[in-house]
Formats: structure tokens, sequence, C-alpha cells
């Protein structure tokens, strides 16, 4: 009877324990999709607003004909592609942070394949918004999108690349090493890629090449340095809710 009651208490153990397990990882399945539908996001509206410009002036410096900060609205919302596959590497390992950049690079382009036939139909006479003024916002946007997509396939996956180089180096230590170290030559890759090409396409000028890479570059740095306590905050949350050591992995379904 103590025999049979025992393994009566024992299999419920390994049942409630089984099931917390497929809990929690679903709970994880669903944060990694909320993550990626952010990062995807993130990408697709940096492509369709890079044509404004804006400046941030916290020092009147003029760098190659180009005032420090002199930056396309396209460059906020960036930053926070990469921020998001650092965490997902961290947390979900390298291949899941692969398949976000992959899954990225089709949302791109399908949305460049819309942007492209909106431009293509002709807008009624009573429409608000015309062909010329359409065409003003979005013209270059196919341009603009391949640009961003060379530039993206290479910045992301040298970021994945060199961010578990650091994980495995360290062991799993010091996170502000391997994200910052990551996301700098990432970002200068990524940075030089776009603004080369915009200047190869004529549109924007070469003498401004300089002048925009050294102020994009410098501000991405500064955004890399801004959003670390925000990765460490991340992992420290997924690390409590899901009980992970330092180094361990999520194993989704």
């Amino acid at each position: 009877m103590k025999t049979k009651w025992f393994h009566c208490i024992f299999t419920r153990g390994i049942y409630s324990q089984l099931y917390m397990t497929l809990k929690d990882k679903l709970a994880a399945q669903r944060i990694y999709m909320l993550l990626g539908a952010l990062f995807i996001t993130s990408l697709v509206v940096s492509n369709l607003i890079f044509q404004k410009f804006f400046y941030w002036h916290p020092f009147d410096v003029e760098i190659f004909g180009s005032k420090l900060f002199e930056v396309s609205v396209g460059i906020l919302p960036y930053p926070i592609t990469f921020l998001i596959t650092d965490l997902i590497s961290e947390i979900y390992g390298k291949k899941r942070a692969n398949q976000i950049v992959t899954a990225g690079i089709f949302a791109s382009f399908f949305s460049l394949l819309i942007v492209y036939v909106s431009s293509i139909v002709p807008a009624t006479p009573w429409s608000p918004v015309k062909n010329n003024m359409f065409n003003t916002v979005f013209g270059n946007t196919v341009l603009a999108v391949f640009a961003s997509m060379m530039a993206y396939l290479f910045a992301q996956f040298i970021d994945i690349q060199i961010y578990h180089f650091w994980k495995r180096l360290t062991k799993g230590k010091h996170l502000w090493l391997r994200n910052n170290f990551s996301t700098f030559l990432s970002q200068f890759i990524d940075t030089f890629t776009v603004v080369g090409l915009l200047c190869i396409f004529e549109i924007i000028a070469w003498d401004r090449f300089l002048g925009l890479l050294l102020s994009g570059f410098l501000f991405k740095v500064i955004i890399a340095f801004l959003d670390t306590p925000f990765l460490y905050l991340g992992v420290f949350l997924f690390r409590k809710r899901f009980n992970l050591k330092i180094n361990q992995e999520i194993d989704l379904l």
C-alpha cells in the first residue's frame, strides 16, 4: 500500500514538473514571437521613413561638411533591431537569432513589393495624395530598401557571429563586452554600406558621405551604450522568470 502511495505521489510530481516545463516553453515561445514582431516592425519602418533627416546638435561641430548628428530618422528604430537580436542570442541562442534576421529580410522585401505596386497605380483626380507627392516620399524606397538590405545582411549576421564569439570566450560572462563589441563593428558596416550605396544611387551627394558616415556611426555608438542597461534588464528578467543559469539558453518547442 505504501509503495503504491509513493508511486502515485512520485508520478504526480513528475507530471507536474513536465507540465510546468511545457507551460514555461509556451510562454517563452510567445515572448520570442513578440520580440520578432518588434524586430520586423522596427526594420520595415526604418526603411520607409529614411528620407527625412533631422539634426541633434549637442556640440557645434561640423564633420566633412555635415553638422555632427545630422542623421536620417530611419536610424531611430534601427538600433532596436540589434538590441533584440542580442537579447535573442543571449536567451534563445544563435539559431533563433538567425531565424529572426531571415524573417526580417523577407518582411522588408515584401513591404518593398507593396510600395512598388502602390507607386505604379495612378492616383484618382480627387485623391488627397497625388502621384508626385507619393513618389517624392516613397519614390526612392526601392533603392533604399536594397541598400538597407545589403547592409542589413552583412551587419546583422556579423553582429550575431561576433556576439557568440565573445559569449563563448567569456563563458557567458561580461554581457556588456559582447553587446557593445558586436554592435560597434556591425553598426559601422551597416552605416558604411547604406550611406555608400545611397551615394552610388545618387540619392545623396558624395560630398556628404564622410560626414553622414561618421555622424551615423557615432550616433549608433551612443545608442549602443545607452541600450546596454536595457539588455541587462531583459536578460535579468528572462533568467528570473525561467530560472536560467549563466550561459543557459531556452530550447523552444
